[in-house]
């Protein structure tokens, strides 16, 4: 009896020590997965060297800012500082399209599925010019980028704006099903967002509406979905490289009187890294007057107080041949400003 008691007790110490040792072997390995995510928070492992595939870029090409007060810059952001930012940022290839013996071909068909089916006249060698066969409208497209306007005459029928227009929900969606149905709806602009501006006819021209009750028509503004987590913005911020005048008209011809279609598309699958300027390196470039400056907003005096400082993708309306980052000063009173990313000395030097 002594020796199966004995083996009954270090049974029970076996089991009860085999417990403690799982448990333990648990709590370890908790507190070691905790312990090495602080680590890698604190003292993060470096990014892998930039690729610079593409090797040197050509300059971005802004607009030119006209008219400007001299500037001056106070830096007030949350934390007092400029944000910590990362150390390189991804460039994408924006393709060309080639101009071909099938350009003006393409080109008639798509002005056709956007009703345009007159035969058109040559503007240039490479605009050509639409009329369409029911409505007072015209569209003109360049066969080889693709960029095109829509522009509709309501001095010779101003029924389009007879009624009010529709919500802007239903605005954009009218805008991407007048897209779509020519094959001209780009994935990235149908994944992006949206924005919308109420105008209203006054002297014959557009001027801003407060509200849906007041407006003649509606502005439709797309921009392109996030690459990287990063925005992409175009060389005028409140407005979308496409953009679209939409009415209340339940005819199908008058419903889309006008707008702009600027898309260059981007090949994701080539893309480089390149290292990028610190904030610190941007913030001094923007002072010194290198920026450009996408909106000055109410700041007619030259005093210009930054509030957030973030990094975006700059989508131009003309064509380039790269999808670059850029530094973005946000500021008071409707400020914003751009400044090339990459760092300088992986740019094309003149």
């Amino acid at each position: 009896m002594a020796s199966l008691t004995q083996i009954a007790v270090t049974t029970r110490k076996i089991i009860r020590y085999s417990i403690f040792f799982i448990i333990f072997l648990i709590i370890g390995r908790i507190i070691l997965g905790i312990g090495i995510g602080i680590f890698n928070k604190v003292f993060p492992a470096p990014p892998p060297p930039a690729t610079i595939a593409f090797g040197p870029l050509p300059k971005i090409t802004f607009p030119d800012n006209k008219n400007l007060p001299t500037l001056t810059y106070t830096l007030q952001t949350p934390t007092g500082e400029l944000p910590k930012m990362p150390i390189q940022a991804t460039v994408y290839r924006m393709p060309k399209e080639a101009s071909n013996l099938s350009s003006l071909d393409a080109t008639k068909r798509k002005a056709a599925a956007l009703g345009f089916t007159n035969e058109p006249v040559s503007e240039s060698q490479t605009l050509y010019k639409f009329t369409h066969p029911i409505v007072p409208a015209t569209l003109e497209m360049n066969i080889v980028t693709g960029v095109f306007s829509v522009s509709y005459d309501l001095s010779k029928d101003p029924t389009p704006i007879s009624q009010r227009p529709p919500s802007p929900e239903v605005a954009a969606d009218n805008v991407k099903s007048y897209l779509k149905g020519a094959g001209l709806l780009p994935d990235d602009i149908e994944a992006g967002t949206s924005t919308h501006d109420f105008l209203k006819i006054e002297n014959k021209q557009l001027v801003p509406a407060i509200s849906l009750s007041e407006s003649s028509l509606i502005k439709v503004n797309f921009f392109r979905e996030e690459y990287d987590k990063m925005p992409s913005l175009t060389p005028h911020p409140a407005q979308g490289n496409i953009w679209f005048l939409v009415a209340g008209s339940q005819t199908r011809e008058k419903i889309v009187i006008g707008g702009e279609f600027h898309y260059f598309p981007i090949d994701a699958t080539l893309s480089s890294t390149y290292p990028i300027k610190t904030p610190q390196v941007a913030y001094e470039e923007l002072s010194s007057g290198k920026g450009y400056i996408a909106d000055l907003g109410l700041n007619s005096t030259g005093n210009v107080t930054i509030r957030k400082v973030y990094l975006a993708h700059f989508d131009p309306d003309t064509q380039m041949d790269f999808f670059q980052p850029i530094y973005v000063f946000e500021g008071d009173n409707g400020f914003i400003a751009y400044v090339p990313a990459i760092t300088d000395s992986y740019y094309l030097q003149k």
